[in-house]
Formats: structure tokens, C-alpha cells, sequence
């Protein structure tokens, strides 16, 4: 059976889409380790705020509120380039 011109666009947008992934190059261990960690911060960040949204007690709103603010630290800090990050160089 011939196929339509809709399959051979699909076909085209898939191959271009392939392409355009494997000319990135892939990110190494420590990359790969930052993003699986930002991402994890990320997802509890989303359900701190949607607890933040239905919580009632001032306490327990403001013990989101910091949580928030922290995931929001921890995530900066893991954008921030190691080499330019001075607190690394004191540390170490």
C-alpha cells in the first residue's frame, strides 16, 4: 500500500527529531548526577507548594514557606558553575 504524504512529514519530523538528539552530546557522570538532583528538588519543591496552597495552620505554613525557600537555595546552588562558586574554593 502507498503511503500518504502525512506518514512521510511524520517520518521526516521523526528523523530530524533523532538527529537533533544524537548531535548532543552526551553529558557526563556529574551532569547527569546535578540534573537527577536538581529534578528531585524540583518535584519536592512542587508538592511543598501545593501543600503551602491547602495548608490552614500558621505553623505548618510557615515550615513550608522555609522549605520552599530552601529547595529554592539548593536548586541556585546547583546551577551556580562549580568553578565560579566562592564558597567551594574556601572549603576545599
Amino acid at each position: 500500500m502507498a503511503r500518504g504524504w502525512e506518514s512521510k512529514s511524520i517520518e521526516a519530523q521523526q528523523d530530524a527529531a533523532a538527529e537533533r538528539q544524537n548531535a548532543r552530546p552526551a553529558p557526563g557522570v556529574e551532569e547527569a548526577a546535578r540534573q537527577a538532583e536538581r529534578d528531585i528538588l524540583a518535584l519536592a519543591r512542587t508538592r511543598a507548594l501545593a501543600d503551602l496552597q491547602r495548608a490552614c495552620a500558621a505553623p505548618h505554613r510557615a515550615m513550608l514557606e522555609q522549605a520552599i525557600a530552601d529547595l529554592d537555595r539548593r536548586i541556585a546552588a546547583l546551577e551556580k558553575p562549580r568553578s565560579q562558586d566562592p564558597d567551594s574554593k574556601a572549603k576545599g
